[in-house]
């Protein structure tokens, strides 16, 4: 194990970058296997719609609350000790709900499971920027965000046949093992990356940081690249099913939508290592996203199909791309607390692009709604485009901190 002592910014060994992977399947894995089977067991136990929705709602909820502070926490202490601590506890609330055998701890279970990714989901994005050079922070998301969609994809798919295996319970023990497992390998695997001096920081400071352009531009692309996957996945099979195509051509759109991400990450993460990459493919991918978005509208197969390809090339661009944006522009000392903002910004998109588009929909068709996300998206790429003042990639906040007041840790 490599150990940094001074805290800086360190080349680590691939093999030591799989750990941090594999935290990231592991709260995508997490997220979308349980939730994609909480509505026949709620069904099953009697519960209504409203609080299976409410249910839902908890593992996203304590995200968009406890991102901030735990990233926050990661540059303080330091992330790797936040990436252990959540995985661990990732791992208890999951065998929680297996070791009661009752319901009403499924509700515990799942707002610890999304208080415990909070936790370890920013410390790993941290540890990812920590632990590669600036040259290589593009192809480090490119591969973090690889896993992560390929946690995604499987989440329903090996989730639904656990469940079908061995009931919910089954899915929990399994959840509960691979967040152990994964904490071990992580504890045995990842060096120490010592937290930095950090310059003072006001409420106006954080302020004027979160405010200015060089986190306000990738944050907004990654707000709107996840706001378009998760209209993609939630509202492509209503599309398909009013063109008259079954579950299995629906099933499949969803697929390749997720297939076509986790493809391009890499392939984009690389590319944007270059001094031109970053701000013309984040440019691209919002404009593939709002191209298959409004795909979405074109009636029958073709339209489903091309929808798909372009969102989920266009969100796969977008990511890695942004989130090395967001590291090369931020001081090491304050990388957690930027990734868990930057964090939050995805979770409303999450929830905020189904929203928009559902009540455009319920007013003007389902037409109309794709239209709207894919004009909003489109805008999106055209405040990406106006020119920025040059601060060194840093943002004008960053660059104006007195680099002689420090606090330790």
């Amino acid at each position: 194990m490599t150990a940094d002592p001074q805290g800086a910014t360190v080349s680590s060994p691939r093999r030591h970058l799989f750990p941090l992977y594999a935290a990231g399947f592991t709260t995508a894995f997490g997220a979308h296997a349980v939730a994609a089977n909480l509505g026949a067991y709620s069904v099953g136990h009697g519960q209504s719609l409203l609080l299976l929705g409410a249910m839902l709602a908890l593992y996203d909820g304590a995200e968009v609350l406890l991102k901030p502070v735990f990233g926050t926490l990661s540059d303080r202490i330091g992330a790797r000790p936040v990436l252990l601590g959540g995985l661990a506890a990732f791992g208890l609330f999951s065998a929680a709900f297996v070791l009661a055998r009752d319901p009403a701890w499924l509700w515990l279970a799942r707002v610890g499971q999304g208080a415990a990714a909070s936790a370890f989901s920013p410390a790993a994005s941290t540890l990812v920027s920590r632990l590669n050079p600036t040259n290589r922070q593009g192809r480090a998301f490119g591969s973090y965000g690889f896993y992560k969609s390929i946690g995604y994809t499987a989440g329903p798919l090996i989730g639904g046949a656990l469940v079908a295996a061995g009931g919910l319970e089954l899915l929990f023990t399994i959840t509960a093992l691979l967040a152990l497992a994964v904490a071990v390998w992580a504890f045995l695997g990842v060096p120490v990356a010592s937290p930095l001096p950090r310059s003072r920081q006001t409420v106006a400071d954080l302020a004027r940081r979160l405010a200015d352009r060089a986190f306000l531009a990738p944050a907004a692309a990654l707000a709107a690249a996840t706001a378009a996957l998760s209209v993609g996945v939630g509202f492509l099979p209503l599309s398909g099913s009013a063109a008259g195509l079954g579950p299995v051509a629906t099933g499949a759109a969803v697929s390749l939508l997720a297939l076509c991400a986790a493809v391009v990450q890499p392939l984009a993460g690389r590319a944007s290592d270059t001094p031109t990459g970053p701000g013309r493919l984040t440019v691209l991918g919002l404009a593939l996203t709002a191209a298959g978005l409004a795909a979405a509208m074109l009636p029958g197969i073709a339209g489903l199909l091309a929808a798909a390809v372009g969102i989920g090339a266009g969100t796969g661009i977008i990511t890695p791309v942004a989130f090395a944006a967001l590291a090369t522009a931020t001081p090491p000392e304050r990388l957690g607390q930027t990734m868990g903002a930057a964090e939050v910004g995805r979770e409303l998109g999450d929830a905020g692009g189904p929203l928009l588009v559902g009540a455009v929909a319920a007013a003007a068709g389902l037409t109309a709604g794709y239209g709207a996300l894919a004009l909003l998206t489109a805008a999106v790429g055209v405040f990406l485009r106006r020119p920025r003042t040059r601060t060194g990639g840093k943002s004008p906040a960053v660059a104006e901190t007195s680099p002689n007041r420090t606090e330790p840790g």
